[in-house]
């Protein structure tokens, strides 16, 4: 499909105070390019709003002639959810104002913004909201998902300080939702992914962080894994919330906060962020320091905003990726084999094995209170493949995922929607457990036609398959 075969796209390109992209204009090949360059994808048309008005236009333009609708706000999705074949693309990138209310703590985000903007905006008043460990992440899409990220065993998942919202649904219409008028779909939202509607406003509940945190890496050779994960369980089985931490087994990537002689040695990495007392905090980091011999600490005072985009650059844009994921339990010894066995085999110093510590304010909201499904795992592993666009043998890296993830799955507690990638509608089932026929509920009053289904869907019409 292309331009010429809809009927009334010139009249959808006068009515927008935006751009409307077609596959002729010169634009259109950057305009469709996200974050995973191994997303190629033809879409008919890509709006490039500029405000919740031209949303809602282009929805209703694409209900009419019943076209998929993706959305795209950061573009950071690995399963390329931001882009749709034949169909149309809600560009946001165009809205991305956030405005701070601090004595209420709130911040008003619009469904554009990426990490970055939200931080800086909210570091300003000395608050924040979890978000994503990428600064260039778009809010939306993690949100919606859950959010998992440094701040959350202290503050909450992004989607538990999601307290309001504006959402063009499928229909055309700007609803907003909060728990008083919408208290259903609000629930949906906070981790029931893109399925409901294009979210051009987000309200969140903020934190006092900051605006200086303890925080940092510190490396130890992979090769000390098997010693040093069993000690690192241990140091972390009471931790305070304030204490958050991401293992990450790796090759050392080439960036400037490591030194060229570990560069593309294997690493296990502790990026830690301590978020309450500094002094306090001394206590914890010591103890990462005493897992073993660190070949690299960068553990210090810094701005939480820094801190945010210290990993930015071992992920860029472009390069192609593919993951898997799966939630544990505790790092038992049997796990702790696996993990160490499989990421000894990685495939790409592009490629990384996070491992994130969860608990704490994650695991206080009760099950079922929000649509998110992981409330019970104690960790998240994600196996994330990585590889150059050219002259590399694609399949040589999806195996190892896909074989590090069948070795995982007999540890597996659930999975993290946002932390898919082509698990299909199994797996979307699987991450929402006990919600699906809530969610499918849902969905079926919002969207029936599933014209937003570019995303982790819940199809309106499969509620008792």
């Amino acid at each position: 499909m292309n331009d010429s075969t809809i009927s009334g796209t010139d009249k959808l390109a006068d009515s927008l105070r935006g751009d409307l992209i077609t596959p002729a204009d010169l634009s259109y090949d950057q305009a469709r390019t996200v974050w995973n360059g191994d997303i190629d994808r033809y879409p008919a048309l890509i709006a490039r709003c500029a405000g919740p008005d031209d949303v809602a236009t282009a929805v209703a333009f694409a209900a009419e002639r019943e076209l998929p609708i993706a959305v795209r706000g950061g573009g950071h999705s690995v399963a390329g959810h931001g882009l749709c074949d034949d169909g149309i693309v809600l560009d946001l990138s165009r809205m991305r104002m956030v405005r701070v209310d601090p004595q209420r703590r709130l911040a008003h985000v619009q469904g554009g913004a990426l990490w970055q903007d939200v931080d800086r905006a909210t570091q300003a008043h000395g608050l924040a909201v979890t978000g994503g460990i990428v600064s260039e992440t778009g809010v939306g899409g993690l949100t919606l998902g859950g959010g998992i990220g440094h701040l959350m065993r202290r503050c909450g998942l992004t989607a538990d300080n999601l307290v309001e919202a504006e959402v063009v649904t499928a229909d055309g219409s700007i609803v907003s939702v909060d728990a008083t008028k919408h208290p259903e779909f609000l629930w949906g939202l906070r981790g029931g992914g893109g399925n409901f509607g294009a979210v051009v406003r987000f309200g969140f509940r903020l934190h006092e962080v900051g605006p200086t945190v303890l925080a940092g890496m510190i490396v130890y050779p992979l090769a000390d894994a098997p010693a040093v994960l069993p000690r690192y369980r241990e140091l972390i089985a009471d931790a305070p919330e304030a204490f958050g931490t991401i293992l990450n087994l790796r090759l050392a990537p080439a960036v400037a906060a490591i030194p060229a002689k570990l560069h593309g040695t294997p690493v296990v990495a502790i990026n830690v962020c301590w978020s309450g007392s500094l002094d306090a905090g001394e206590t914890y980091v010591r103890g990462l320091r005493a897992l073993g011999r660190p070949v690299l600490d960068t553990v210090a005072p810094k701005p939480y905003v820094d801190f945010q985009q210290a990993v930015d650059q071992t992920s860029p844009p472009g390069k192609h990726y593919y993951w898997r994921s799966v939630d544990l339990g505790p790092l038992t010894d049997p796990v702790i084999d696996v993990i160490v066995e499989h990421a000894s085999q990685i495939t790409s110093p592009l490629a990384a094995v996070p491992i994130y510590h969860l608990g704490g304010a994650v695991s206080r909201l009760p099950e079922g209170g929000s649509a998110f499904g992981s409330r019970h795992a104690g960790h998240n592993i994600n196996i994330f493949g990585a590889w150059e666009p050219e002259g590399d043998d694609r399949e040589r890296h999806v195996a190892w995922v896909r074989n590090f993830s069948a070795a995982m799955a007999p540890h597996s507690v659930g999975r993290y929607v946002n932390f898919l990638n082509d698990e299909g509608s199994d797996g979307v089932r699987t991450a929402y457990g006990d919600r699906w026929q809530r969610l499918v509920a849902l969905k079926r009053r919002v969207d029936p036609n599933n014209l937003f289904r570019y995303n982790f869907n819940i199809e309106p019409g499969k509620e008792d398959a």
